[in-house]
């Protein structure tokens, strides 16, 4: 509670034992409601006294300002349209930092899953030597690492919401807004394509032509191999196996061995 809420717990060690499940989070909702809305008065009260000088000295001046709000980790920069802000008092900063804290929390989170599904992807091809299904393991895997990514944005949207406050102080230290804010969308053409093969999984969706696995040429020896032949081939893993070409030509098409000898 104290990491992630930044509230006392609102029972004692004998009311925690007497009260049921129900009734503690009851209780921890509205002790966490309530900090809350005290949070809420007190960024406004931050915020005010500079929106009102800024728009009654410059408000021909600036359309947009930028108001930073920190968690005491991160500095979010929000965009505040001035003549909205100054007519609500200052709530109209507390609207930009919920929505923007919710936006970049979600982004940055999404990013970090789609690296993970990457990972998961190339660590999951080793499971066919376990005689186990790469797919299978793989939608089961991702799952679980989606559940992981939503709870992370609960849990940090929440704590960035109660720990957050106004550095801003000075009327002078306010900085125009020079337009709408966005995020940075230069990745996220890149991202959307990761997104795509990674949920892609391993053997299918996504495009057709990337369904299609790309066709591994073998190295060529001086000396052509019999189907019939016995060959030694070595595995990816270390493995060393002895057999007819024929029964491991597959997998050295594919790569996924090679002739020792």
């Amino acid at each position: 509670m104290l990491r992630y809420l930044s509230v006392e717990p609102p029972v004692d060690e004998s009311e925690y034992m007497q009260l049921n499940a129900n009734e503690i989070i009851d209780m921890l909702y509205k002790s966490v409601r309530s900090t809350y809305e005290r949070k809420q008065q007190v960024m406004v009260q931050q915020a005010w006294p500079v929106i009102r000088d800024v728009f009654e000295k410059q408000g021909k001046v600036y359309e947009n300002i930028v108001v930073p709000v920190s968690d005491g980790t991160k500095v979010y920069q929000i965009l505040t349209n001035l003549q909205k802000a100054y007519e609500s008092e200052g709530h109209e900063v507390l609207r930009g930092f919920e929505k923007t804290t919710n936006l970049v929390t979600i982004d940055d989170t999404w990013q970090e899953h789609l690296r993970e599904l990457d990972d998961l992807k190339q660590s999951v091809q080793n499971a066919s030597y376990e005689q186990k299904d790469p797919l299978l393991i793989y939608k089961f895997e991702s799952f679980e690492l989606f559940k992981v990514a939503v709870d992370k944005i609960n849990k940090d949207v929440v704590s960035s919401l109660m720990k957050g406050n106004i550095p801003l102080r000075d009327s002078s230290q306010v900085q125009q807004g020079t337009g709408p804010q966005r995020l940075d969308t230069s990745n996220m053409q890149q991202t959307k394509s990761d997104a795509r093969s990674a949920y892609d999984g391993p053997g299918e969706g996504g495009d057709p032509q990337s369904r299609q696995p790309q066709k591994v040429e073998p190295i060529r020896t001086g000396r052509k191999i019999g189907r019939n032949e016995m060959v030694k081939v070595r595995y990816q893993n270390g493995n060393i196996v002895e057999a007819k070409y024929k029964k491991v030509e597959p997998d050295i098409v594919s790569g996924a061995c090679v002739i020792t000898t």
